[in-house]
Parts: structure tokens; sequence; C-alpha cells
């Protein structure tokens, strides 16, 4: 998706794909504000948007018991995915952590958690609190050579 150009004949010669480090992913998964959760829902993958914070090394967000999130998710491996592009530049990054989920149960991790988490979009919003153990991060860059 990242070598993507909008119309024929519009790739820029000058550009490249950097492989970004684990070190280099993790610093951009901290600006992100805005994440995708990649899961499977009867055998079929369904991708939620989600308000997310880095703590440590894992990702934490909010859902809601009940939804179709919270029940895929719950003990699952999941994808999790950030992204951010200037399309008029052409310029943008892209990181996916893959790992398994947990519900956060400790009253101090939910309290850290939740301090750091918006409240959602929508009135009373989620109350659950899960965490992605990242086992695999890795990321791309574009940029366009001087």
């Amino acid at each position: 998706m990242l070598g993507f150009a909008p119309g024929k004949g519009d790739r820029m010669p000058n550009a490249r794909l950097e492989v970004l480090s684990e070190e280099d992913c993790r610093a951009l998964l901290r600006q992100g504000a805005i994440g995708r959760v990649a899961v499977s829902v009867g055998a079929i993958p369904e991708i939620f948007p989600v308000n997310f914070c880095l703590i440590d090394d894992s990702i934490f967000f909010r859902t809601a018991r009940g939804t179709k999130l919270f029940a895929a998710a719950l003990g699952a491996v999941v994808a999790f995915q950030v992204d951010n592009f200037d399309v008029g530049a052409r310029q943008g990054w892209s990181v996916l952590v893959v790992g398994p989920t947990d519900e956060v149960t400790q009253p101090d991790e939910i309290a850290r958690a939740k301090s750091q988490l918006d409240e959602g979009w929508v009135p009373g919003g989620p109350d659950r609190v899960l965490r992605v153990t990242p086992y695999r991060v890795s990321g791309r860059r574009t940029a366009v050579n001087p």
C-alpha cells in the first residue's frame, strides 16, 4: 500500500521504501492516537479503529464488553496497525504489531492505561481495557530522496 500512486504515471522516481527498525517503529507508535485492530470474527477478518496508547512495550485500548471486538480479541492473536500519510507529498509510514491480547484486570494497570487513553468519541464510552503484547513489530516508511 505504501507504493500506491493515485494516477497512472504519477510515481516518483526519486522515492524510496525504507524498512524501519523495531526502535523506529516504537517511536512512531508513540506518535499515533488512532490505530486499527484486526481480529477474526467467526473466521472472517474484521478491522476496528481504536484509540490507543503505548505503555512500556505494550499497546492498550478500550472496548466494551459484549462487542465483537471484545469477544474476538480476548486471548486472540491480533494485528494492530498505525499509519500516517501525506498523500500530496507522497510520504508516510506504517507500523504493524502482531501479538496476543488480554484484558487488563489489575486496578493500578487499568488506572494507568485509562489516564493515557482518550475517553472515546461515544458518550458512556468503553469500560474495558485490553492489552496487545507484541511479539512482532515491523514497519515501513516512504520518503523522497532530495
